[in-house]
């Protein structure tokens, strides 16, 4: 398989770019690609590259240059346009969110702090979280073939999220294990749509009333009561085998 990288630049007709420091490091360290090995090259603008090494610096080095050639417009993005809105999990599951959200198709992931989410992010802490988590995104799309890389967005407490979806013209889902329809039951949706998921505690009485008050509609998956950094991942990969691109 050739390798793919992300390039968070414009990518043009017969140019001559260096790799991001990260994906040269790889490139030389990891993959051990020497000077002719063919790399593919998106900029998150729809389309890629076929590309050559054309120049790269010993194992210690981290600069690589490439020359594009011929441009593919290939698109694996999915019909639906899907926001997933993640209650905050603790540790490291985040990463694993925004991961297997990104392969399984997502448009976009909104961070939202609950009551009972047990990790607190501001400042300088949060934008580097929201940084990494962008840099997942990316290495996923690398990994899985989309050439456009979905936004994970600075965190939002649960009323200044609602407050922002107010007006949007968009399908909007709460996972609830306890009320709700079916997932399959509900008919295909024409706009886009949002699925807000909760922490590990679940939502409080109080959020779950705010959100349906913001026209968030309750949805179930099963019986089964599904881990925080599970429920995103299935209810996604539920939408798209019943109305998307599985």
């Amino acid at each position: 398989m050739i390798p793919r990288f992300h390039c968070p630049f414009p990518l043009a007709p017969g140019a001559q770019v260096d790799l991001p420091e990260a994906a040269a490091h790889h490139a030389i360290r990891v993959l051990r690609l020497k000077e002719g090995a063919p790399l593919i090259l998106f900029d998150g603008r729809g389309g890629e590259w076929q590309a050559t090494i054309v120049g790269a610096g010993g194992t210690a080095s981290r600069m690589m240059r490439v020359a594009l050639q011929s441009f593919d417009a290939t698109d694996r993005e999915s019909p639906l346009q899907i926001t997933l809105a993640q209650g905050l999990p603790s540790g490291d599951k985040m990463d694993w969110v925004v991961e297997k959200s990104v392969e399984l198709g997502v448009a976009a992931i909104q961070p939202v702090a609950a009551k009972r989410s047990v990790i607190r992010l501001s400042g300088e802490r949060m934008d580097r979280r929201i940084t990494h988590w962008n840099n997942i995104a990316s290495a996923a799309c690398e990994q899985c073939g989309r050439n456009q890389v979905p936004v994970v967005a600075p965190v939002l407490d649960l009323p200044r999220y609602l407050a922002q979806t107010k007006g949007q013209n968009t399908l909007r889902l709460l996972l609830s294990p306890d009320t709700g329809i079916a997932l399959h039951e509900l008919a295909k949706p024409s706009t886009p749509l949002v699925t807000l998921i909760g922490p590990e505690g679940g939502w409080e009485e109080g959020e779950m009333l705010a959100a349906q008050a913001a026209g968030f509609q309750p949805i179930r998956l099963g019986p089964r009561i599904l881990r925080t950094e599970t429920a995103g991942a299935a209810v996604l990969a539920a939408m798209q085998a019943i109305w998307g691109d599985f």
